[in-house]
């Protein structure tokens, strides 16, 4: 996936010192998600797979965000306090609900679109804690379960019963590794502006 993704804070001037909150992190790291969930649903179907509705490639586009927030809370778990990492992901669990409900908002007319997305964001979660994550990070068994939630949302169609392949092969590890590197970053400010 060829997406350019800025993703380090920047000084104005060299002497600046770059103190960043969590929220702004999490909005940052958010906003990418975003354009890597996005890109990937646009891919899935460029790459012939069928979205019947965009119902559909808005569902395709909450499982990758779910990935994401996923991934960035395991990583998080190791780089972040528990009480900072709370604040983190609750963070950017919020900024993809308020996201998602706006964007909704616009496609399909007024309601809440918050409710089930957090719903099935918790949902995921918990699912997706039971799962392979190593210094690697993503098991393979993480990136099934991915694919498995995909391939339910578009539904099994004979070309649609290789998304799940397609997802752990290529659009899982293509979306785990700017999310990865966008992470340690952002985080990073120390090395912001060099």
């Amino acid at each position: 996936m060829a997406l350019r993704i800025k993703n380090k804070w920047h000084r104005a001037y060299p002497e600046q010192v770059l103190e960043k909150t969590l929220a702004e992190h999490a909005s940052a790291l958010g906003f990418i998600g975003w354009r890597l969930a996005l890109e990937t649903a646009k891919k899935l179907h460029g790459d012939g797979f069928d979205y019947e509705s965009d119902r559909e490639r808005v569902g395709v586009i909450t499982e990758f965000v779910a990935f994401v927030v996923h991934v960035s809370d395991r990583m998080a778990h190791v780089r972040l306090t528990d009480q900072d990492r709370e604040v983190f992901i609750h963070a950017l669990a919020g900024w993809y609900a308020d996201f998602m409900n706006d964007n909704l908002v616009e496609i399909a007319g007024p309601g809440d679109y918050r409710t089930p997305f957090v719903a099935l964001l918790n949902r995921r979660l918990g699912d997706y804690a039971e799962l392979g994550f190593g210094d690697d990070g993503p098991g393979y068994d993480l990136y099934r379960y991915l694919g498995a939630c995909v391939l339910e949302v578009m539904g099994e169609t004979q070309i649609n019963r290789w998304v799940i392949d397609q997802v752990v092969e290529i659009e899982g590890p293509e979306v785990w590794e700017p999310v990865r590197k966008s992470f340690e970053n952002l985080f990073s400010v120390e090395d912001a502006g060099d």
